[in-house]
């Protein structure tokens, strides 16, 4: 049976092939191959996915890669975040209210649970009209690397 990874869920191929499935997504060799390895991977550029597949794949295009993220984003299997000067990050971790740590060095990136509870955990001071019903939250600092690092300049 295999075991869950970082995300929760569990990271071998079959359950890769139920989650396509359940989503109403073709199974296809490459599908299969990103979530089964975000699974384990999380927070992976897409270039950082696409050298992760390689090895069960052979050869993929960036293109495909960019073509599975986007189809497992809008099915809701994959989120994307995008923190700001840094390229998208992946990550399998969909259904839960979390944020993020970003390292300002060397973009590490880790999930944060948040302490309010259910989305959205935050409201804005004004909602001008919206109905919000999530809020994104990145925490910036530096990872204990790079603090070390900082204090040996």
């Amino acid at each position: 049976m295999p075991t869950p990874g970082p995300s929760g869920q569990r990271d071998s191929t079959t359950d890769a092939a139920a989650s396509l499935r359940s989503a109403g997504l073709r199974i296809t060799a490459p599908r299969r191959a990103v979530l089964t390895w975000l699974a384990s991977h999380p927070h992976a550029t897409a270039e950082a996915v696409r050298a992760g597949v390689h090895d069960e794949l052979g050869s993929v295009s960036h293109q495909a890669v960019y073509d599975v993220l986007r189809a497992c984003v809008d099915a809701g299997l994959v989120r994307s975040i995008q923190p700001a000067g840094h390229p998208a990050r992946f990550e399998r971790r969909v259904a839960d209210n979390h944020h993020h740590l970003v390292c300002r060095g060397c973009g590490r990136t880790e999930d944060v649970d948040c302490v309010v509870g259910a989305a959205p955990c935050l409201t804005p001071g004004e909602d001008r009209g919206f109905e919000v019903d999530e809020a994104e939250i990145v925490f910036w600092g530096w990872c204990p690397a790079c603090a070390e690092k900082r204090k040996g300049r």
